[in-house]
C-alpha cells in the first residue's frame, strides 16, 4: 500500500466515526493524490468508518478534468467514462469524482475530505444559509479555516456539482488570491481542502465546530461577525503562523 493510500484510508475512517458525526452509512468520500497523473478515490458505496485499501480506486486526472469541458453526458456516459479512467480498484469509483479531481489540482491540495456533518447540513439547509456563512465567527475559525468559506450553491451530486464548485473556485481565487481551505455546499454538505491528511481532519473538525457555534449564535440572537480588519490581523499574525505549523495546516 502507497503511504497516501494508507494515510487516506486512516482519515477516512477518523472521518467516519460515529461519535463524530460527520457521516453515516454510505456517505461522504475521500481522495489523495497518489501522483502527478492519478489519485484515489473513495469507491461507490464504501463506508468511511469501515474503509480499507480495497475500498479505494486509483483514477486519472486527465480524462476525468476534461469531462468538465466537454458535452453533457446522461448517467450511462459518465459511467462509462469513470470506468475508463480507472487505474486499478474493484468498485466504480464515486459520481464525486469529478469533484474530487477538480479540488485536488489546487495549489497544495493533496488530501480531500467530503462529509455530511449534522451541524452543518442542518444550517445549509435553512433559509439563511447564504447569509449565515459569510463571515468569521472567532479567532480560531480563520486560523485553520482562513479568512472565508467558499460557498456553493445547490447543484445535482456529480458532474453538474463540479461545473458548480469550479465556477465558485475560480470567483474565490480571484477575490482572496488564494484557494480556500473549506467548501460548504448548500442542501448537501461540506469538503476540506488539505495538504495532508492531518490538516484535512483538522479543517473539518474546526468546520463542524464553527457550525455548532453559528447554530448557537442563531438561536439568540444571531451571528456578529468579527469585522474584516480583525480577521486580516488574526489571518497575518506572525504567533499564528507559528500555530498553524505546530497544527500541521499548509
Amino acid at each position: 500500500m502507497s503511504p497516501n493510500l494508507f494515510q487516506l484510508v486512516l482519515m477516512s475512517n477518523e472521518l467516519g466515526d460515529p461519535a463524530s458525526d460527520f457521516a453515516i452509512l454510505g456517505e461522504g468520500n475521500t481522495s489523495a493524490r497518489e501522483d502527478a497523473a492519478t489519485f484515489w478515490v473513495k469507491g461507490s458505496g464504501a463506508e468511511l468508518r469501515q474503509a480499507k485499501e480495497e475500498s479505494f480506486v486509483r483514477v486519472r486526472s486527465a480524462p476525468v478534468l476534461e469531462a468538465l469541458d466537454g458535452p453533457p453526458l446522461d448517467d450511462a456516459a459518465l459511467k462509462r467514462l469513470l470506468k475508463s479512467a480507472t487505474v486499478e480498484g474493484q468498485r466504480p469509483p464515486s459520481i464525486e469524482t469529478f469533484l474530487h479531481a477538480l479540488c485536488l489540482e489546487l495549489d497544495g491540495v493533496h488530501f480531500v475530505g467530503h462529509t455530511h456533518p449534522t451541524a452543518a447540513v442542518g444550517l445549509l439547509c435553512s433559509r439563511r444559509s447564504r447569509e449565515l456563512f459569510t463571515g468569521c465567527l472567532f479567532p480560531d475559525q480563520v486560523v485553520v479555516l482562513g479568512p472565508a468559506l467558499a460557498y456553493v450553491p445547490y447543484a445535482d451530486p456529480g458532474l453538474p456539482l463540479a461545473l458548480a464548485t469550479r465556477q465558485v473556485l475560480r470567483d474565490y481565487l480571484d477575490r482572496h488570491q488564494r484557494r480556500p481551505k473549506a467548501i460548504v455546499m448548500e442542501n448537501h454538505g461540506v469538503i476540506a481542502l488539505g495538504g495532508n491528511s492531518e490538516e484535512t481532519l483538522n479543517i473539518t473538525h474546526m468546520l463542524v465546530k464553527t457550525c455548532r457555534v453559528l447554530a448557537w449564535s442563531v438561536a439568540v440572537g444571531g451571528p456578529r461577525f468579527l469585522a474584516p480588519e480583525q480577521v486580516e490581523r488574526i489571518d497575518k499574525r506572525p504567533d499564528e503562523a507559528v500555530r498553524r505549523e505546530g497544527l500541521h495546516l499548509t
